[in-house]
């Protein structure tokens, strides 16, 4: 079953707590394609959060890709991580995100196949946060949402896409956060 047909029926929260330990990215060869392709494209020199880590595929990506200090973020997969990658994985969701919870300094946050999950509400709030980690937000996506580049004070500066066998698109998109005077 398709993982958009279990977060319908379970919702995406149960799902994860029922099925966290097991998760596998259903596009890992796009989002492998994505990063590899796109690399230099973001600064990995003062580490990386890998928000929504899920089992680690992006992580165990950009360490072979060669970044060396990359930390976890995912409050269901969190040990499903740990255990593939080696590193380690904070316990916040969104909730805990929007309550201002200490995720740590770093040059670039990856979330990959996470925040198109985000309640639109939220999604300003959860974003700012993130950039108070990094000026960097990198975001892997099967949707065209999040749009992140409509909120205020973020700017779209890159976009790509691989396409999937059965001709979806994943897509990878880099924003930085605008500096107001």
């Amino acid at each position: 079953m398709k993982i958009r047909n279990l977060y319908e029926a379970f919702g995406a929260e149960n799902y994860y707590r029922q099925h966290g330990g097991e998760y596998q990215n259903p596009h890992f060869r796009e989002i492998k394609s994505l990063l590899e392709k796109n690399f230099d494209r973001f600064d990995c020199s003062g580490g990386v959060l890998d928000f929504g880590a899920g089992g680690g595929e992006v992580a165990g990506i950009l360490q072979k890709l060669g970044v060396e200090k990359i930390t976890g973020c995912d409050p269901f997969t969190f040990s499903l991580f740990e255990k593939n990658t080696g590193l380690p994985c904070l316990r916040f969701g969104f909730e805990e995100v929007l309550r201002g919870a200490d995720l740590g300094k770093y040059s670039t946050v990856v979330s990959s196949f996470a925040l198109h999950l985000c309640p639109e509400k939220d999604l300003f709030s959860v974003v700012w946060q993130l950039f108070q980690a990094a000026p960097t937000l990198v975001i892997l996506t099967p949707h065209k949402r999040p749009e992140v580049e409509r909120l205020p004070g973020v700017s779209l500066v890159f976009e790509d896409f691989a396409l999937t066998k059965k001709e979806k698109r994943v897509r990878l998109k880099i924003y930085r956060q605008e500096l107001t005077a």
